[in-house]
């Protein structure tokens, strides 16, 4: 999905606006959870998700899901990670 055809599925949603999130190369968060939920795009690098014991590897053009308090683990790829997010409190 390109940036354009994002920020369309975003205002679908009634989502905000997006913003530009960077984490290290090879870095992480051990399982937690957030007070919002998530849609985020990524534009460069990779991610890796851990939800309910499932794996997920997302590359620049993929988007990806949190619901409300979803508790999850977060790695990042050897380049680290650069996403689009929009958060959305409930």
């Amino acid at each position: 999905m390109n940036e354009k055809d994002f920020l369309d599925f975003l205002s679908n949603k009634n989502f905000p606006k997006p913003l530009l999130v960077n984490q290290p190369a090879n870095g992480g968060l051990d399982q937690h959870s957030h007070d919002f939920e998530v849609w985020a795009l990524v534009v460069d690098g990779s991610i890796q998700l851990e939800i309910d014991g499932k794996l997920s590897t997302y590359k620049s053009g993929e988007v990806f899901h949190l619901q409300f308090k979803q508790e999850h683990r977060e790695t990042y790829g050897p380049t680290g990670v650069s996403y689009l997010a929009s958060r959305k409190s409930h």
